[in-house]
């Protein structure tokens, strides 16, 4: 498989990496190889599967947030929150791209939460780094991850209004959630905004973009707070999965 162009790439993202980031990016592709012999965590590790799938996509919907951090905005270190990491994106690729911001990466399976923080102290970044194990839904009912995070972030984890309840409760109330999506339709949209009506927030953005080389379209899809979001959210493990918001669901039936 090809490398890809380097340059091209972070000209395309209008994001250049340092010496020391684009360094730390190849050596997580190394590490991601080694884990992977040990652990089916992810099919893109070679190339472009790994340059474009995976590190560009992870950073495309925050490029802006990448350049006020190279350009030294002088605020507070950002909190992420990446929920449903499984091989570590986008919060290793966000760890490396963002050097003062503390991350905070998520998965249910307790093996890939070990590996991710195996590459993550392989590559110097565990003291910025938490690893939970936990279910999102409990997770966002308790502190300090309930209103604790100025980014909440989930890529290929679930439908959409399922997501929104994921990430919504972790939000400060000047916190952003970005939902990685694929396709989007008029459809998806009203499902999403029935949903976050009922978790007191908005849909502030909706982008999209075609992934170089061809690998496909992406929506990055950005969600902010309106008031606190109401205590009910998020309800008990499986249920926003089950009865998604949005989707003829009346949060006075089977809310906890």
């Amino acid at each position: 498989m090809s490398s890809p162009d380097l340059a091209a790439l972070w000209a395309r993202l209008g994001w250049q990496p340092s010496a020391e980031q684009e360094s730390l990016l190849q050596r997580l592709q190394d590490q991601l190889r080694l884990w992977n012999t040990r652990l089916n965590l992810t099919r893109l590790v070679e190339g472009d599967d790994f340059w474009i799938a995976q590190v560009f996509d992870s950073l495309w919907p925050l490029a802006g947030v990448l350049q006020s951090a190279r350009e030294g905005d002088g605020g507070a270190p950002l909190r992420l929150i990446d929920v449903g990491t499984g091989g570590g994106f986008p919060g290793l690729a966000l760890a490396i791209a963002l050097p003062n911001a503390r991350l905070t990466l998520v998965d249910s399976v307790q093996r890939k939460v070990d590996a991710v923080r195996a590459m993550a102290e392989a590559l110097g970044l565990g003291a910025r780094l938490e690893f939970c194990s936990d279910r999102v839904e409990t997770l966002g009912r308790s502190k300090p991850w309930r209103g604790g995070y100025d980014w909440a972030l989930a890529r290929a984890v679930a439908p959409a209004p399922v997501v929104a309840e994921y990430l919504v409760p972790l939000l400060k109330p000047t916190g952003h959630a970005l939902l990685y999506r694929g396709q989007w339709s008029p459809v998806d949209q009203q499902q999403l905004m029935e949903a976050v009506a009922l978790l007191k927030a908005r849909i502030s953005s909706i982008e999209g973009t075609e992934l170089p080389a061809g690998r496909g379209q992406r929506h990055a899809i950005t969600l902010t707070p309106l008031a606190p979001c109401p205590m009910r959210y998020p309800r008990a493990v499986g249920l926003p999965a089950k009865q998604p918001l949005g989707a003829g669901f009346s949060p006075g039936a089977g809310s906890v």
